[in-house]
């Protein structure tokens, strides 16, 4: 074998090589340094190799209830070489996003059976991370902050040209890869499974009321820190006022009577004039 042809070869392996590695780690084309520099291919070759390089297509789960809309916005998406799934209804939605991974998630604000709001906040409770994309008509200051702090990444609103759309599916898929899911939370040997929204400790099971369980699971996530009475407020009861009620308190003495009563060391404490904290003992 000639030099030439041995560089050749050597170059075509490459290349092979990158695409395999572009194509499983979704990379984008700008992100890597392509080998096509030392080879000179037919015209014709190399422009149908970058064309499907620089098409990397995505997983994308539309949550939509107006038909019109929702085929609008698949078309488009299919027609860019992606991978959409589609539901018209917000507890469809909810099981669609937590089955299977996707990419990015496009929810419309206003749903039936769920609305977009609670399912945002249902999925993130279960510990997924993928980027979400608000469609709404209420384009008020309030109402993407509403969205924002329910578990959404950007807002788009309505009505919107496709072409924005896109860029703000591919700026928010620029970001950092989705972490590895979280499926439970363990302090000591109290676990959660966020799958299956089930508590043990010992490895026997604790059943809690739906309030119960999202006090507990803040405080999980929280372990060792000390969490305000108006951070339970907030995040677990979403109330942004005082409700002149003991509601935490009667909350937490109920925890703490199914958590830690029968065990040895007990792992809900109050810290005076603070809050509480969940923490294994020193």
């Amino acid at each position: 074998m000639t030099g030439g042809a041995g560089a050749i070869l050597i170059c075509i392996i490459r290349t092979i090589s990158w695409l395999s590695d572009l194509w499983h780690n979704q990379a984008r084309w700008q992100a890597q340094a392509c080998p096509f520099s030392c080879l000179v291919l037919p015209g014709l070759v190399l422009e149908m190799m970058v064309a499907n390089a620089h098409t990397i297509d995505m997983k994308i789960l539309l949550i939509e209830d107006d038909a019109e809309t929702a085929d609008y916005i698949v078309n488009g998406l299919r027609e860019q070489g992606h991978v959409v799934d589609a539901a018209a209804n917000g507890r469809d939605g909810l099981f669609l996003a937590t089955a299977a991974r996707h990419d990015i998630v496009i929810v419309d604000r206003m749903l039936p059976g769920i609305d977009g709001l609670s399912m945002v906040k249902a999925f993130r409770a279960t510990g997924l991370q993928t980027p979400v994309l608000f469609l709404t008509t209420m384009g008020g200051i309030d109402d993407r902050v509403e969205g924002l702090n329910a578990g959404g990444d950007d807002y788009l609103v309505k009505p919107f040209a496709f072409s924005e759309l896109l860029a703000r599916v591919h700026a928010l898929t620029r970001r950092a890869p989705v972490a590895t899911t979280e499926t439970t939370l363990r302090v000591a040997d109290l676990e959660i499974d966020l799958l299956k929204r089930s508590v043990t400790r010992g490895g026997k099971r604790i059943d809690v009321q739906p309030q119960e369980y999202r006090l507990l699971e803040y405080l999980m996530r929280h372990e060792g820190q000390v969490v305000t009475r108006t951070m339970l407020l907030e995040n677990v009861w979403d109330f942004h006022f005082d409700p002149q009620t003991n509601i935490v308190e009667t909350n937490i003495s109920r925890l703490r009577s199914k958590m830690d009563k029968g065990f040895a060391a007990e792992l809900i404490h109050t810290i005076r004039g603070q809050g509480y904290s969940l923490r294994v003992p020193e």
